[in-house]
């Protein structure tokens, strides 16, 4: 399993290292921003429409998806932080940093879908595309950095999950 290098070559030849701290901003920013845009689709939604639609039995209660989310995010920030740490021009860093971005932003569309457009059978159309997504990520990855897309299991379960209930909430109000 390979490390993120402590002086890796983030930067253009010839020039210094990005120090660490500008990493971590590159990987938390834009998680944060996902986790709080989805919650201004999601947390009104949560209150009005979502009570009076059908759900499956094993639907969770409403107290747990904060928690749940809170732990991806971080072990999703911390995963793409160390692939930003992987040094520049490494084969695989770039597609990789663009799979992630790319589940990143499928992520927030299901919130936008299901929730902000009331819509199961559109949340449906998007998870799928989705969760395929973060394996391609943790399949990118994996050949940077082992640690990285380890890191991403417990969402590509929380998702299949989450890709459970969609289906399933979408069966039973169609």
């Amino acid at each position: 399993m390979s490390a993120p290098s402590s002086n890796p070559s983030s930067s253009p030849a010839g020039s210094a290292p990005r120090p660490v701290w500008v990493d971590a901003l590159i990987a938390v920013i834009p998680v944060v921003a996902v986790s709080v845009l989805g919650n201004a689709v999601t947390i009104p939604q949560v209150m009005t429409w979502y009570p009076t639609i059908a759900k499956p039995p094993f639907n969770p209660p409403n107290w747990v998806f904060g928690p749940v989310w809170t732990t991806l995010f971080a072990l999703m920030a911390y995963g793409v932080y160390r692939i930003l740490r992987v040094p520049a021009g490494t084969p695989g860093k770039t597609p990789a940093l663009v799979a992630y971005h790319v589940q990143l932003a499928l992520n927030l569309a299901w919130s936008c879908v299901f929730f902000g457009l009331n819509s199961p059978l559109g949340g449906m159309l998007v998870i799928l595309p989705f969760l395929a997504m973060i394996l391609v990520t943790i399949a990118l990855f994996a050949r940077l950095d082992r640690l990285a897309a380890h890191l991403q299991w417990p969402y590509v379960a929380w998702v299949s999950f989450a890709t459970l209930l969609t289906i399933s909430i979408w069966w039973l109000n169609r």
